[in-house]
């Protein structure tokens, strides 16, 4: 993903979430997603979609059963 695409990605997700501590960087060796941070924390991928010509963004995240007992 181009360092446009990261931007504005970054901007979604913060506008989205209401929080300035997210952050969207590139992956090493891979140019089709992007790691999500929420401070230092990973928490998901952005894959880049652009198959028949239609570009969208798939964002997958886990969630571990560990994690809901906070």
């Amino acid at each position: 993903m181009s360092i446009d695409e990261l931007k504005k990605l970054q901007a979604y997700l913060r506008r989205l979430f209401g929080t300035e501590t997210i952050t969207v960087k590139a992956r090493p060796r891979k140019d089709d997603s992007a790691e999500v941070f929420v401070g230092e924390e990973f928490v998901g991928i952005i894959f880049r979609d652009d198959e028949d010509e239609d570009l969208s963004y798939n964002f997958s995240m886990a969630i571990l059963d560990f994690d809901l007992t906070a």
